[in-house]
This record gives C-alpha cells, sequence and structure tokens, in this order.
C-alpha cells in the first residue's frame, strides 16, 4: 500500500560526518558518511563525506561520531494511556460499558483525542517515527494521521485500526472494539471500520489478560474462523492486513487458518504452527508473521503486583500467556518464522516512550542478537506493513524518517533510549524530549 506524507514543502538538510548503522542482519556500519534529504523528505543522496558538494541553501548538520539510523517501526500501539498501571477496577465488563458511555460523549471523545495526540508526540520524540495502532477507542488516529499527513501536525507515519473487532463481551469489548458473532456482523464491522479511513484491521482471536475475570480466559479462542475469514477477505480485496490478538496454540492456529497477516503476543510454536506462519494461502502475502510483545507480559509478571496492581487471575493468566509469548519468540526465531516489533504501548509499564526496551527483551529472552532485533524493528517492520519501498532503512529514495544516536544501537541498544534528533519524513525534531515516569523506568531497569 502507499500511503500519503506531508504536504508541507519542507527545508532540504544534510547529516554530514555520520557513521550509518545499517540495520541489516550483520550490524554493518559505514564510515563518515552524508546523508542529504530534498524538500520532499526523502533522501537525495548518501555518499562519502569527503566526495560531496552541499548546495548552498541546504541546512548542514554535523553529526561527527554520531551514528545515523532508520527510525524505529512500532507495530503494537494503544494510544488512550501512558503506560502507568492500569486500575483493575476499570476492567470489569460493568466498568467498561460505564467508560464507553463517557468516551461517547462530546468531553469524552475530546479526553481520547488529547490523549492519543500526547502519545504520538511522545511515541515520535522517543524515536519512533511509523506507528500501527491496534485498538483506538474510536477513530482518533485516523484524525490524527491526516494531519500529519497535511502537515498540521508534525508526526510519525501513522497506520491506525480503529476499534478492534471482538465478539459480544469479549476482549476489548466495549471499551475498543465493535462487537459481533456472525460472519455478517464481523463483515459488516469491518467495512465500517475501512469507511472510516483505517489502514490496518485488528481482531480479538482470544481472550486477553487485561481484562480477564476467570482462570484461563486469556487464550480462550473467542472468534470464529468463519467471522474472522470474513474480515480477512473485506481488508485483502483492500489491500490491507489483518492483525489478531491470539494467546494459545487454538487460537494462533484458528487466526491463521482465517488468514490473519499477524499474531500479536503468540504462543509456543509446534510443527504445524511454523509451517501455517511460513506459508499461509489466506494472508494477503502469502505469509503471517509474529509480533511477540515481550514488553506488555513481562512487565506483568517480573514487577511485584503491589506496583502491577493487577489481580490475582490476572497475574495468573499473565504468566502462563508471558510463558507462551517467550517460547513463541524464540520458537519463530530459530525455525525461520518472520518476527516484527510491537511493544502494546498503554498497558501497565509499557510506556509510548520505551520501544527500545522490546528489542532489549528480544536479545535476553528470544535469543535474538542485537543486530537482528534493529533489524526487526526497521526493515522487518516496514516490510510486514507493506510500506518498504518507503521507509525502514536509510536508502535513497525513501523518505527520511532518520534517527541521530551517539553510539551504534547494535553495540548498544540503550542509546535507542536517547536519540538526539529525530526526523519524520524529512521533518526534524530538533531537540527530542520526553517526559519519563522515573519509578516506572527504575522499576523496569532493576529487573531487565
Amino acid at each position: 500500500m502507499m500511503f500519503p506524507r506531508r504536504a508541507a514543502t519542507i527545508e532540504p538538510f544534510a547529516i554530514e560526518h555520520a557513521n550509518i548503522s545499517t540495520g541489516d542482519v550483520n550490524g554493518s556500519v559505514l564510515q563518515d558518511m552524508t546523508v542529504v534529504v530534498d524538500e520532499r523528505g526523502r533522501i537525495e543522496t548518501i555518499t562519502s563525506s569527503q566526495n560531496i558538494g552541499i548546495p548552498a541553501h541546504y541546512h548542514r548538520i554535523d553529526a561527527n561520531g554520531k551514528y545515523v539510523t532508520a527510525g524505529l517501526i512500532n507495530m503494537h500501539v494503544h494510544l488512550f494511556a501512558d503506560g502507568k498501571p492500569l486500575d483493575p477496577k476499570f476492567a470489569t465488563p460493568t466498568a467498561q460499558r460505564r467508560l464507553r458511555t463517557f468516551l461517547n460523549t462530546p468531553a469524552g471523545k475530546a479526553y481520547a483525542a488529547a490523549k492519543a495526540k500526547s502519545s504520538v508526540e511522545a511515541l515520535l520524540n522517543s524515536g519512533v517515527t511509523t506507528i500501527r495502532t491496534l485498538g483506538d477507542v474510536g477513530y482518533e488516529a485516523v484524525a490524527l494521521r491526516r494531519k500529519v499527513e497535511s502537515g498540521a501536525l508534525l508526526g510519525p507515519r501513522i497506520l491506525a485500526s480503529g476499534p478492534l473487532l471482538a465478539i459480544p463481551e469479549g476482549h476489548g469489548a466495549p471499551m475498543i472494539a465493535l462487537t459481533g458473532e456472525s460472519a455478517e456482523q464481523a463483515r459488516h464491522n469491518a467495512e465500517f471500520n475501512i469507511d472510516h479511513g483505517v489502514d490496518v484491521l485488528k481482531i480479538a482471536a482470544t481472550g486477553g489478560v487485561t481484562d480477564s475475570q476467570e482462570l484461563g480466559e486469556a487464550g480462550s479462542p473467542q472468534m470464529s474462523v468463519d467471522a474472522m475469514r470474513a474480515i480477512c477477505d473485506v481488508a485483502h480485496a483492500s489491500e490491507m492486513i489483518v492483525a489478531a490478538h491470539a494467546q494459545s496454540p487454538e487460537g494462533v492456529r484458528n487466526a491463521l487458518e482465517a488468514g490473519v497477516d499477524t499474531i500479536e503476543h503468540g504462543c509456543a510454536l509446534d510443527e504445524h504452527l511454523i509451517e501455517q506462519f511460513t506459508t499461509n494461502p489466506n494472508a494477503l502475502h502469502g505469509y503471517s508473521a509474529l509480533i511477540p510483545t515481550l514488553s506488555a507480559g513481562l512487565a506483568m509478571t517480573a514487577v511485584p503486583q503491589n506496583r502491577t496492581h493487577i489481580t490475582d487471575i490476572q497475574y495468573a493468566n499473565a504468566k502462563e500467556v508471558t510463558d507462551g509469548m517467550i517460547a513463541g519468540a524464540r520458537d519463530a526465531r530459530m525455525h525461520g518464522v518472520i518476527v516484527g516489533v510491537g511493544t502494546d504501548t498503554a498497558m501497565s509499564l509499557v510506556t509510548q516512550y520505551a520501544t527500545w526496551r522490546e528489542l532489549y527483551l528480544l536479545t535476553h529472552y528470544a535469543g535474538f542478537t542485537a543486530a537482528q532485533a534493529f533489524h526487526a524493528a526497521t526493515q522487518v517492520n516496514a516490510s510486514i506493513a507493506g510500506i518498504g519501498d518507503e521507509t525502514g532503512s536509510v536508502a535513497v529514495g525513501k523518505y527520511a524518517d532518520l534517527l541521530v544516536l551517539d553510539d551504534d544501537p547494535v553495540h548498544d541498544l540503550r542509546t535507542l533510549a536517547n536519540p538526539k534528533l529525530v526526523v519524520a519524513a524529512g521533518r526534524p525534531v530538533w531537540r527530542p524530549h520526553v517526559k519519563h515516569f522515573e519509578d516506572i523506568d527504575a522499576l523496569l531497569d532493576d529487573r531487565f
């Protein structure tokens, strides 16, 4: 799919004397290079700093000793919260219905829009230049995408899902979901989202942890294969990919059979599931990818409950699901399943500004090298999303979605936590800054 970018004219510039961390699986670096960005926001030239004459009207940025990389892509974000612990009292069906009623009011819509905007700004300032939302309150992410595309808002590329698609009383419902049980209802909800301008669709194939009220609810199959297939058919007819929340072998198997393109969270993989991922004739591109979201699972299980505030039932469900997510990420890496990067932002202790932690967790829990994790968060994610021709690497002709860093992330992934410059489609964020939650950072730093 082609996604239009900013309409505003951009001041052309050049980043000089930088080392380019290419983002390939070997962690290759090009020394003392200059990256030239034109008025369309695209990379015009990449060449040795010793062999280039830069036009006088181009702004020049001296990046001597710094590293230039592609901007991060986060394939699983929510914009309705900032990552502070979610109160489990608001996860009950009754409380969710009350919250949904409020969010349908003018004040509730204004609150959701403001929260979404602040979340997008935090993501951008932390070095994320493309996001895929997977479960919105309404169509606030679509509205933000349009502002970014018009040049009215400096932000990341936004692939917006709108509300996810679930069964009545299913995962995410009614807070961030449209619901239906039959294939016809599922098809209608998919078409409704598309009519409202979404770029991707998300299905709740199984129950989840955050709103679970019973042991075993997380991972329990919910939507039927027929209903999920109807959603995939509608999406694929528009060249649109479909994500599925799935946290058990049966749930993953059903979603892959239906033709979903990405599995969110996942489970331990057997030979049959591996084959379904790698060769999936019902998926848009003939394969499906895994987005493990270790950040969300490990935060709920490694941090004491008196800090996460989750219930005993939620903790027990989280422990089982997270063990499966870690095993699935390992299995996928070992057996050639394509693995992307998403964090499940807005969940408890998953802040909007810490996408880099997911890369760190992939290296420490799933056996990825730092180069492989960074490759997944850039080039692999771009390919999964169908935007590899536009972004995901530092290459001539692509949009200048760039970071300037103190160090090579392949040597130290933590350097991604403090980008010195962020560029989104050629528009620089000169002094990127986000408000950190020091208590959350300290908790996670202590455990990971």
